[in-house]
């Protein structure tokens, strides 16, 4: 049986490097076990990334090349595009278990010892010298950059307490106290936002990266360390905190854009994928596609919107978050009506502004208008997006030889009718509100036939929202929830500054 073949349980057995020799084993560098391991799973037709969704043609074809052509890898993209999962689980195609020596603080192959410590213990003992196994899950390091790092934190520096404990002069080389990169010999490195790191710290990775050796102040010491690093940074002409320096940018062997997902379906793949539900919310909360097709139209209106800065991103955080604030929503209002379940509401999307206002960094127009009004923007344009995916468009039925379908609504609004959806309003009140716009219900039932029960009502409230998006309705915001009215009695309404129960003065 080639060493290869063992399975983990045999190996775990292995205890000292002649047995190690007997089973076969020979050195293999990090990158070439990335490569074989890929290899092996490509053959299969194995998920290399599982979890990774919109990338398929994309990034991940580009990661496996990276991979094969053994190469330091460099993520390239704006926040929240799945950077650091891709690195994390490059873990994934490490070999189970790998053989160090007894006691090495550098995970020294027993056939291979770079440590001073590991060839004195090789040299005095032989075969007989102690064989540790270690997991894949313990050969990831990852290292956010930040300006506070410094040399001595990555690479080392002379340790004088352990120069005094060993009674060893600063010229002996074992009292050296090694930084995280040499702590990761045989392992995978990650470098998150490496423009942060200051300029003179990435210098000190040039020999690393090109020679594969460390040089540590004052000390004649090599030590080629065997690494896979992964480095991630958003583009040079975002970031005002620094930038990759060009010399290290030209020892990076892959650089790999990443981006944003191009179509709903995959950004709602990756919400439901990453959103935590709470305990029992599941059974409280019914929803639905279209609500997620919403939020998921939020990030895709404020990438293109002119308030918020796109050099920035919009990161899938945004979407993450909002999804976990809607079911919050919905779950409040049931618990408050004493409800067993509950169906979300498109008014339950609009409370969700809170999740977005603090994932969108904002041009100079966006900070004048505020972060919740673009917020509610941002809303209104997904709402207005979505609403032509299930009924008609507005403008175009007014020109229509059979008339408009919603002239019954617009007209039962043009009398004077108001209606309040309020957040916390029971499902029966809320319902009642509904039911009493005439012609809501065949609308829905005309353009939405497979829409039954609760969605029925969730559709008769999307319908008014994509009514008044599109200035067939006005829509005020209200302290405690929201009012639909004509359109004309809503422009010459005046806010009343008295009353917190009446009308606030914005409108979306």
């Amino acid at each position: 049986m080639q060493y290869k073949d063992i399975p983990a349980e045999s190996l775990l057995q292995i205890k000292t490097l002649g047995q190690l020799k007997a089973a076969g084993y020979e050195p293999q560098s990090v990158r070439q076990e990335l490569r074989e391991n890929l290899i092996r799973k490509l053959k299969r037709k194995e998920d290399v990334f599982p979890g990774i969704w919109g990338y398929e043609e994309t990034v991940i074809p580009d990661m496996q090349r990276a991979i094969l052509s053994m190469h330091h890898i460099n993520l390239l993209g704006l926040r929240g595009q799945a950077k650091t999962r891709i690195a994390r689980q490059m873990i994934d195609l490490l070999h189970e278990y790998i053989p160090v020596v007894h006691g090495s603080e550098l995970n020294d192959d027993p056939l291979q010892p770079l440590s001073r410590y590991a060839k004195d213990l090789v040299h005095d003992h032989g075969d007989d010298t102690p064989v540790d196994w270690l997991h894949r899950s313990e050969r990831y390091t990852e290292k956010l950059a930040t300006p506070d790092v410094s040399v001595a934190d990555l690479i080392g520096d002379a340790d004088p307490i352990k120069a005094a404990t060993l009674k060893l002069p600063y010229s002996d080389e074992r009292v050296i106290h090694f930084g995280l990169i040499p702590r990761s010999h045989r392992g995978i490195f990650v470098i998150n936002e490496l423009p942060d790191l200051q300029a003179r710290i990435q210098v000190a990775l040039f020999n690393i990266l090109q020679e594969g050796d460390i040089q540590i102040r004052g000390f004649k010491v090599r030590l080629p360390l065997d690494i896979q690093f992964v480095f991630t940074a958003n583009p040079e002409d975002y970031t005002n905190r620094g930038s990759i320096v060009t010399p290290l940018k030209d020892r990076i062997d892959s650089q790999i854009i990443t981006h944003y997902p191009k179509t709903i379906e995959t950004g709602k793949k990756i919400t439901r994928q990453e959103a935590r539900m709470k305990q029992g919310q599941g059974e409280l909360v019914q929803t639905n596609d279209i609500i997620g097709d919403l939020i998921e139209q939020v990030a895709f209106e404020a990438r293109e919107s002119e308030y918020v800065d796109a050099k920035s991103g919009v990161s899938a955080r945004l979407t993450i978050s909002a999804y976990e604030n809607l079911l919050s929503a919905a779950e409040r209002r049931a618990l408050m009506n004493g409800e067993t379940s509950t169906y979300v509401r498109v008014s339950d999307f609009l409370n969700t502004i809170p999740a977005v206002t603090g994932k969108v960094e904002l041009v100079y127009e966006g900070e004048q208008e505020g972060a919740g009004h673009v917020a509610q923007v941002l809303m209104g344009k997904a709402i207005r997006t979505q609403f032509l995916n299930y009924f008609t468009d507005p403008d175009k039925a007014k020109k229509s030889k059979e008339g408009s379908p919603y002239k019954a609504i617009t007209d039962w609004f043009g009398d004077g009718n108001t209606l309040d959806i309020l957040s916390d309003a029971s499902d029966e009140a809320y319902k009642k509100g509904l039911q009493k716009v005439p012609g809501l219900q065949k609308l829905v039932e005309k353009f939405c036939p497979e829409a039954k029960g609760d969605e029925k009502y969730f559709m008769m409230e999307f319908a008014l929202h994509g009514l008044a998006e599109h200035s067939q309705l006005s829509k005020n915001r209200l302290s405690t929830g929201l009012q639909f009215k004509d359109l004309l009695s809503g422009m010459f309404t005046m806010p009343s500054f008295g009353d917190e129960d009446d009308e606030d003065e914005d409108q979306f």
